[in-house]
């Protein structure tokens, strides 16, 4: 999967430019508020899912314009093909190969990336919610199913939480819950599968990009933390939710909300067997999300088949020489979208396209 060519008018501050991208690194270089993290996160808006920055829409169109148009084509499935996108502050009305989309999520699963930019640091740093998001959306990009399956489980959760709030004063809430708890332990143990799988797939690749990164100074590790049940792995998974749901019920009741299941469960990040969220040092703490962004990429293709771009946001300030050096010139085949701001680190790339980028134009040469 690469990206041939990105169109953006009135993006941002980017009033008209066109980007031919080269199938291997491409290097996004210059100052600060220049516009280098406009290109990056127009081309991931094409995943289909919202702006990596949190971006409202109105706050991607050009000041003093009504909507902002982007177009990409890119090689997919074996063919080429192409991308369409208005954004307007409501909407952002989307085409593929011509089809006009029911919406913008159309394209999930048809074009991939994976992004890393500095937010991502919350990933290790931050709460356990951060890093179920990563591997619900990680596994979503492989199998577009599962975000249906993670929609409705939130569905049956929201339900069951309403019922344990009318609990202690509702007979029909005692006389149904269990119901729910069914409903819950069914779809919740599929998605805990899913999870165990993708990190089982997972970790080999974490483990070498970390390796390569870090010079091999620590191992890392992943492994799930499950709310409801020491051994993840086993085939009653189900029957285990289902028996932990019922004997928490009380306890549940007092609190008004679920405290056991997939929504409350955790990946534990290892550096040298301590969790890196707590013992990690900044550097460390940022090589692991870049190894675990990588390996993200590199399982997406094996389970696809098909191999994502890499966005890499502002990951180069924080690195040494080696690790920059690791970045630019040891990923091979796949497309790398990366950004700096030292000019010295061009000078590291041995093959690709640079792209200098100044007030929102774009220029280019080739190494």
């Amino acid at each position: 999967m690469t990206v041939k060519r990105i169109e953006l008018i009135d993006f941002r501050n980017i009033e008209n430019q066109s980007i031919e991208a080269h199938d291997g690194i491409n290097v996004i270089s210059g100052e600060n508020g220049q516009g280098k993290t406009n290109i990056l996160e127009a081309i991931g808006l094409f995943t289909g899912t919202r702006s990596f920055r949190g971006a409202r829409n109105i706050q991607m169109i050009k000041h003093g314009k009504q909507f902002s148009r982007l177009s990409m084509d890119f090689f997919a499935a074996g063919r080429d093909q192409n991308a369409k996108m208005v954004v307007t502050p409501d909407s952002r009305d989307t085409t593929i190969n011509g089809v006009k989309q029911a919406a913008a999520s159309s394209l999930i699963g048809r074009f991939c990336a994976v992004v890393f930019s500095p937010d991502k640091m919350m990933l290790v740093s931050g709460g356990a919610s951060e890093r179920r998001k990563f591997l619900d959306a990680a596994i979503s990009q492989a199998f577009p199913q599962f975000a249906s399956l993670l929609v409705k489980y939130n569905t049956v959760l929201t339900q069951r939480n309403t019922l344990l709030k009318k609990y202690e004063h509702s007979s029909s809430a005692k006389d149904t819950i269990d119901i729910w708890d069914r409903s819950i332990a069914s779809i919740g143990a599929e998605i805990v599968k899913k999870r165990l799988g993708f990190i089982k797939n997972l970790s080999p690749s974490a483990e070498k990009f970390y390796e390569g990164i870090s010079s091999g100074r620590e191992p890392l590790e992943l492994e799930y933390s499950c709310s409801f049940s020491q051994q993840p792995l086993s085939d009653d998974l189900e029957e285990k939710f289902y028996d932990c749901l019922k004997e928490s019920i009380l306890s549940d009741v007092r609190t008004g909300y679920t405290q056991h299941g997939p929504h409350r469960d955790d990946l534990l990040i290892l550096l040298g067997g301590n969790q890196s969220r707590i013992f990690g040092s900044q550097g460390q703490k940022r090589s692991a999300v870049l190894a675990l962004k990588l390996a993200e990429a590199e399982q997406l293709s094996v389970l696809t088949g098909e191999q994502p771009v890499a966005l890499l946001d502002d990951v180069m300030s924080e690195l040494d020489q080696l690790r920059q050096e690791y970045l630019l010139n040891r990923i091979k085949g796949w497309q790398v979208f990366i950004t700096c701001c030292d000019p010295a680190s061009l000078k590291l790339l041995d093959k690709g396209r640079i792209f200098i980028v100044k007030n929102g134009t774009v220029e280019k040469t080739d190494k």
